[in-house]
């Protein structure tokens, strides 16, 4: 085995401080991606003070930015999150107050003189000679985005088992936090998969160009994306994001890291749990057996000035290791006594361990320049290693090991100068993407090839042996964008905007990386019925792929107070990407010739136009129509934001990963080659359906990889041919909602309606044919044409675009703010969905039918009910006291329904929901109490319980239905059982 996991870890520990909580501040129309905005009216008598000058200055940092005020009016942006001391001069009268100002949120301070204006909020009020200064907390209400603000306070204090900040988006109605069956995690927003979002930290975006998941290194990966204790605080916009947002077709997350004071500061944390502080799950008590599993995060911060008031520093480290147990559930109704002796030894118990370690490391060093010039520098580096792949249907030895790196940098030069406000970041980012097998070898599959009456070499009852996952993928690259605000214009607030990227984005495919023998369980066990491999093409390729892409994108945002009731949000954006690969790939004349001139796939029956996808280099275009209008508004019933009517239309572009775009050139240098072997009595496992795949006599010598690579023929015997469409569109989605925001005392309500449609979604389709140019064969409405490719090749797949999702949404959500006054706070989160999908989610091959219309409509894989609910209190001694309560509906799952139909094999795609009322459901509780050891020195100690109630979630379930007239008793029983169980972790750490 060629596991590179450490057996001894080192950890790496660094001293640092955790920042004071931000208290829940008023978020408004002008804010500025992560910067925030003080704006107000200054009066004297009654009139616009004719001269006023405004100096906000940050009371950590010592970072200060000053504006005149024009015809009684101010407005000063660029702020990082952070508490302020507002100085105000006017008429020659000075005061002061302080404030404190969230991620991306606009604050209102009115002065005036004499006391407070009629229509102006209840507020804290300090008077200085003849000018009064009125601090205005209030709701992020009139703006027409819908988003949620998770705080300091919230990340700090809610209960949750891994320090992945993004766990508190669900916080968010339509947004959900998901964890896979391996314990990976993604962001979704309603029906669209995770690939539509994208995380914006510091105003830079983290977008994965290559691989799924939607921000870099969260493919498949148990990991965090950033350390938590560096992330001060971020919003969860839902929907209505203005133009200043790229890269995605659902939710943006916009967070803003932490920076040094003028203190020096430290903290450091350490928490765990183990296999004896959870309960086990229902697997482990039926075979009365626990897995041994352990989660350990431990992590330091560190900060302080480098010149007070003018250069500060910080630094981050987090660390995980985990250990997590892994079911095996043997396919098609099996279960592990019915296996082969030498299958039911190494499977055991068939519960297993699959071990992860991270290290996360950030730094961040700000210098203020006089008072116009602000710089910061940041750096991100992620190390991780995990085994994948293993559970399911896969014994221990098919794992797959996967390496996860990456590493960004952002050098930010922020120039203000009156109502000017320039943002500028020079960016860089390498991210690396290596899966392999954990073991080398050949591969032992085992398969009934009969089961539905078809012979079909996917019907999996487990797998062993070297694994077929070989991948090198990344991106790598530098970056430029700049954001110009003006405020001079009265009531307006002008923004605009250029990027550019040059990113290298590459991808080494080697699939299948050994070869892949299946074995017929009703046939023999130690004569292979089938075998699929790959192998390079000398002098041509080895399954790598590679592009220099270009990308540019502009936008210009007004966001017009047209009066002190209504505001307009007016936004208009273009990108536009040039990928070099795909444009310039030459489709392999052999491969042209024989598509052309195959009489079943070239046919008018086909419904393919062969033209379409065969390159000559110069017949591909840039996707050109990458226009983004985005409007919205916000209408202030009585002036006074208490109640407002909101709502916007928009579109947003997405992208097409390189992850797809590469099979084209993979796919023709690393081919696969599938060949049948005879049985015993001379035949072949299934009749033979075209040339391309063939079926041979069987010698013990093709166990040799170097004998079995002799079988495959540069001129394509029995070789896969991916091939893309020549206009390839880009993925977007068109949002709409309408919805009013309440604020009664100290609560904040908000309900929306929305409609999102998301279109042009990347698809594979199977482009084999019957003789006639027809996809199924006669009689039938099911049964792809496997093998029935063109002459001498393989299967045909073709990529291009047509998925499309709807979904009708409604967001409910009430909220009372924390504040240090009242210690305590609520929100709760609901939300209802009622979306159609045409492909399970995210699934991108689409091989069963031979057009995207075929596939017809499904109800998404998501649930139609979720409710998110949680509590903070600042109890006695010390104490803060929370809980999270997550609740919701089954949602629907696929599984192709043999079983009845009107004769065998005439299967359709189906979808049932398992017994349950709910989908998931989880109640945990955390407890920490604070230690005041003196001297600045504070320890302090927490307890999370996590599923407080022991209820099970299951996250895989058998979803074979059985055959004709021959349904499976067991269909939708669960298989495997997510995690946490009950269970208790302990946190220690402490702060100076």
């Amino acid at each position: 085995m060629n596991s590179r996991f450490p057996r001894h870890p080192t950890r790496r520990l660094l001293a640092c401080a955790l920042a004071s909580c931000l208290v829940v501040a008023a978020p408004a129309v002008m804010a500025q991606s992560t910067s925030a905005t003080i704006r107000g009216q200054i009066t004297v008598d009654s009139a616009p003070a004719t001269e006023a000058q405004i100096t906000a200055t940050n009371t950590a940092t010592g970072l200060t930015r000053k504006v005149q005020a024009a015809n009684g009016t101010y407005n000063l942006g660029g702020l990082p999150p952070g508490t302020y001391r507002i100085d105000a001069v006017a008429n020659g009268q000075t005061t002061t107050k302080t404030v404190t100002l969230q991620v991306g949120q606009t604050a209102t301070i009115n002065l005036s003189a004499g006391g407070l204006p009629e229509t102006a909020p209840a507020g804290d009020a300090t008077t200085v000679d003849a000018v009064t200064v009125t601090s205005e907390v209030v709701a992020e209400t009139k703006t027409s985005e819908i988003a949620t603000y998770v705080t300091n306070k919230q990340i700090e204090s809610l209960p949750q088992g891994t320090r992945n900040f993004l766990a508190f988006a669900d916080l968010a109605p339509g947004v959900a936090f998901e964890t896979g069956n391996e314990g990976s995690t993604r962001i979704k927003s309603g029906a669209q998969n995770a690939n539509g979002i994208n995380v914006y930290i510091d105003g830079v975006g983290q977008k994965d160009y290559v691989l799924r998941g939607g921000i870099s290194g969260q493919d498949s990966s148990r990991g965090n994306p950033f350390p938590q204790s560096a992330i001060g605080e971020y919003k969860v916009i839902t929907q209505n994001y203005k133009a200043e947002y790229d890269q995605l077709s659902s939710a943006a997350i916009v967070a803003t890291t932490r920076s040094g004071t003028n203190n020096f500061e430290g903290s450091f944390f350490w928490d765990y749990t183990s296999t004896d502080w959870r309960t086990p799950t229902v697997f482990e008590e039926r075979a009365d057996d626990k897995v041994q599993t352990k989660e350990e995060q431990y992590g330091a911060t560190f900060g302080g000035p480098i010149l007070r008031d003018r250069a500060h520093f910080f630094l981050s480290y987090e660390a995980k290791e985990y250990e997590s147990p892994r079911t095996l559930t043997p396919g098609r109704g099996y279960s592990i006594d019915q296996l082969p002796d030498f299958l039911q030894a190494e499977a055991g118990t068939g519960l297993f361990n699959a071990p992860f370690k991270e290290d996360l490391y950030f730094g961040k060093v700000d210098w203020l320049i006089g008072e116009n010039h602000y710089f910061e520098l940041t750096g991100k580096y992620r190390d991780e290693e995990e085994l994948t792949n293993t559970g399911g249907q896969n014994l221990p030895s098919y794992a797959t090991n996967k390496l996860n790196e990456e590493t960004r940098a952002d050098l930010r030069y922020q120039y203000t100068n009156g109502p000017w406000l320039n943002d500028f970041h020079l960016t860089y980012e390498d991210s690396t993407f290596n899966p392999s097998p954990y073991t080398s070898g050949i591969a032992y599959i085992l398969s009934n090839r009969s089961d539905n009456g078809n012979a079909d070499f996917n019907n999996v009852i487990v797998r062993s042996g070297g694994g077929s996952d070989f991948q090198d993928k990344g991106q790598k690259g530098y970056g430029i964008q700049n954001d110009l605000t003006f405020t001079g214009f009265q009531g307006h607030t002008l923004k605009m905007g250029v990027k550019f990227k040059d990113v290298d984005v590459d991808a080494t495919e080697r699939q299948p990386y050994y070869p892949q023998f299946t074995y017929d369980v009703g046939t023999s066990l130690t004569q292979p019925i089938h075998v699929k491999f790959g192998t390079a093409l000398p002098g041509v390729g080895d399954g790598s792929a590679s592009s220099s892409n270009k990308q540019y994108g502009i936008y210009f945002q007004d966001d017009w107070e047209v009066n002190d009731k209504l505001i307009l949000n007016l936004g208009l954006r273009y990108d536009y990407e040039k990928s070099p690969t795909y444009l310039d790939y030459v489709t392999p004349a052999d491969v042209a010739a024989a598509l052309r001139n195959s009489t079943a796939i070239n046919n008018p029956n086909s419904g393919i136009n062969v033209e379409r996808y065969i390159s000559n280099g110069s017949n591909r275009k840039s996707f050109k129509d990458g226009w983004q209008p985005r409007l919205g508004f916000s209408y202030d019933l009585f002036a006074n934001q208490e109640h407002v009517i909101y709502g916007g239309a928009g579109r947003a572009y997405d992208r097409n990963l390189f992850d797809w775009l590469q099979l084209e050139i993979t796919k023709s240098t690393f081919p696969t080659t599938d060949i049948d072997f005879r049985l015993a009595d001379g035949s072949c496992p299934r009749p033979l359906p075209a040339p391309g795949t063939p079926c041979l006599d069987w010698s013990d010598a093709y166990f040799d990889p170097a004998v079995l690579s002799t079988l495959a023929s540069q001129t394509g015997l029995g070789r896969e041919v991916f091939m893309l469409d020549n206009n390839l569109k880009t993925p977007y989605s068109d949002q709409f909602s309408l919805g009013m925001r309440n604020q009664v005392g100290d609560w904040l309500t908000d309900v929306t309606i929305s409609r999102v449609e998301s279109k042009d979604g990347f698809v594979f389709l199977l482009g084999n044919r019957q003789a006639d140019g027809s996809f199924f064969r006669p009689g039938f409405s099911w049964g792809p044409p496997w093998g029935q490719g063109f002459a001498p090749f393989g299967n045909l797949i073709l990529g291009t675009n047509g998925l499309e999702t709807k979904t009708n949404a409604l967001y409910l959500k009430a909220e009372k703010p924390y504040t240090a006054e009242s210690g305590w706070s609520v929100t709760v989160a609901y939300t209802y969905l009622d979306a159609r999908e045409q492909r399970e989610s995210p699934e991108v091959f689409s091989l069963d039918y031979p057009t995207v219309a075929a596939l017809g409509w499904h109800d998404a894989e998501v649930p139609e009910h979720r409710l998110v609910a949680t509590g903070i209190y600042d109890g006695p001694w010390n104490t803060t006291l929370s809980a999270k309560l997550t609740l919701t509906s089954q949602p629907p799952r696929y599984f192709v329904n043999c079983v009845n139909v009107d004769q065998p094999d005439n299967c359709f795609i189906d979808q049932y929901k398992p017994d349950g009322t709910y989908g998931s459901k989880q109640f945990d509780i955390a407890a920490m109490k604070e230690f005041d050891t003196g001297a600045g020195f504070r320890m302090w100690a927490r307890a999370d319980i996590l599923n407080v109630f022991d209820w099970a979630n299951y996250n895989s379930y058998q979803d074979y239905p059985g055959g004709f007239n021959s349904p499976n008793p067991e269909f939708g029983i669960p298989l495997a059982q997510a995690l946490p169980t009950r269970t208790f972790k302990l946190s220690l750490g402490f702060n100076f």
